[in-house]
């Protein structure tokens, strides 16, 4: 079974989907102007306006459950695997699609307010790739291909990553208590203790729907992401002769990589994307199920998400493991051979051990505990995002069909996270890693394709940037958006929001009736 999840792994994880992310990123940066640079101070602005509704949830609320998402094993296991085999400079690419993906982001997250929809059966917002496609493109098939395999990779594929990282680190701190045999597998007794609070605490929050996964986000988001890069800055200050010298080291291999050109790309490409999602197809849907004025007030605030989870999450990790020197670099070298070796060789690279280790140097045993606290967080809530991911493509399956079918469709998806969570949780991480990665790159290559044939069909996104910065130069109270008036087709929340803002301004200014 490993040895085909690594076929496929590679098979998808090509060159190919390498340049096209890349490619895809510069080719959006460069329509957009920069948008990522040039609206920065207005991306901040927009997390504290808007509010929640019953159909939909505000702008912060939708950041938090996208980082919720974004922000996960990635930023603590992914940056150590990205530097465990590509070597320091996959870091620099980890930046380079932070940096161009913002303006993907951007693109993905205004297509799905645009094309958003009330859920027949909640009353919710739902928007997405799946339904973006259908609407701009016309292509049904397109849509229900992307949402099929959405709810492959984020109920069955990416869950096993978070569960596996929460569980390594809980044993790293707790040891792993009396060697049980299950099936095939010798588990710990503390890794199945880890694994049923995992399991009590998720089973609660998913049975709630998006207005439980959005308040929990959005206090406990903040809350981790703010304690870990204190944690992290403390660091960095206290060994700041040493910031220059780590700093030059991601510069200078990036370009000239011990672990080899294509191993840092590689791995940087393929763990920034896993940690931002910039592309992916997965931030969109938090973003479709926000309450605002303006399709582009979301877009940007989700470009800025990628900031977040990048440039200061992912960051601090890469600091404090180079800053620290607990790593290893193994490149494409044979298991147990390192270009470098600082720590001990049975050290796990796809595990938060290095993370931990350089935590546990300058904070000692609590340095140790708080990673360990700090991955249950921030994979809990990816875990969370996964099935609200889910949740949506099940819904736009079965929004035709019935309320039953509905019903069944998100038992049946509830069922198979909380048991794809547990296989997770009890193999060895490399595995797991591997099959979560098979799941990004799915998603990734039908979005990232799927946003660029609508570029060349309608550029609804260009159309909404230059409409938002006109009505923003403007200086207008509050923003307005008329599809018709853009030619934009197939967008029946915002025909249905403009025609009923026409129908008040009508019964308040009879003048205004007469224009129309």
């Amino acid at each position: 079974m490993e040895s085909l999840v690594n076929v496929v792994n590679g098979i998808i994880w090509s060159p190919a989907l390498i340049y096209l992310c890349l490619g895809a990123g510069l080719f959006y940066s460069i329509m957009t102007r920069f948008v990522q640079v040039r609206l920065f101070s207005e991306m901040i602005s927009l997390l504290f306006k808007g509010k929640s509704s019953a159909q939909g949830i505000s702008s912060f609320q939708a950041l938090a459950v996208s980082l919720a998402g974004r922000v996960g094993m990635g930023n603590i296991a992914g940056v150590a695997a990205a530097i465990g085999f590509g070597g320091p400079g996959a870091v620099f690419w980890m930046w380079v699609v932070a940096f161009l993906g913002a303006s993907t982001a951007y693109v993905e997250s205004t297509l799905a307010q645009i094309y958003k929809e009330k859920d027949v059966v909640t009353g919710e917002y739902r928007g997405g790739p799946a339904y973006y496609f259908e609407r701009a493109l016309g292509q049904r098939w397109y849509g229900i291909i992307f949402a099929i395999a959405s709810i492959l990779a984020c109920g069955m594929f990416l869950p096993g990553v978070q569960a596996n990282g929460v569980i390594n680190a809980f044993a790293q701190v707790m040891g792993e208590g009396t060697v049980m045999n299950i099936g095939s597998l010798e588990v710990g007794s503390m890794r199945l203790v880890a694994l049923g609070i995992i399991l009590v605490v998720l089973a609660i929050i998913i049975f709630g729907g998006i207005k439980r996964i959005a308040t929990f986000t959005e206090y406990a988001v903040p809350f981790m992401a703010l304690g870990y890069i204190g944690l992290a800055l403390v660091i960095m200050f206290t060994n700041y002769q040493m910031i220059p010298e780590v700093f030059g080291l991601i510069i200078g291999d990036a370009f000239t990589a011990q672990a080899g050109f294509g191993a840092a790309i590689g791995w940087g490409v393929k763990r920034g994307i896993y940690s931002n999602e910039a592309g992916q197809g997965t931030g969109p849907h938090a973003a479709g199920a926000a309450e605002v004025e303006h399709p582009s007030q979301q877009g940007l605030v989700q470009a800025f998400s990628v900031y977040v989870d990048t440039l200061l999450v992912c960051s601090a990790t890469a600091f404090m493991i180079l800053t620290m020197g607990t790593y290893n670099i193994q490149g494409t070298l044979p298991d147990g051979q390192y270009i470098v070796q600082n720590v001990a060789a049975g050290v796990e690279i796809n595990s938060p051990a290095f993370t931990q280790m350089a935590m546990e140097s300058v904070y000692g045993q609590f340095g140790n505990t708080f990673i360990a606290i700090a991955v249950f967080f921030f994979a809990f809530t990816t875990i969370l995002a996964y099935y609200y991911i889910a949740e949506v493509n099940v819904a736009y399956l079965t929004r035709f069909i019935s309320r039953g079918a509905n019903k069944t469709g998100l038992f049946l998806v509830k069922v198979l996270i909380m048991v794809m969570v547990a296989y997770g949780g009890l193999n060895s991480a490399g595995y797991i890693w591997a099959i979560g990665d098979i799941g990004v790159g799915l998603m990734a290559w039908l979005n990232i394709v799927g946003i660029l044939v609508i570029f060349f069909v309608a550029r609804p996104t260009l159309t909404m940037l230059k409409d938002y910065e006109a009505q923003r130069k403007a200086g207008v109270k509050h923003y307005t958006f008329d599809p018709a008036k853009f030619g934009i087709k197939n967008a029946p929340y915002w025909e249905e929001r403009h025609l009923k803002q026409q129908q008040r301004m009508a019964a308040q200014d009879p003048l205004h009736k007469e224009r129309l």
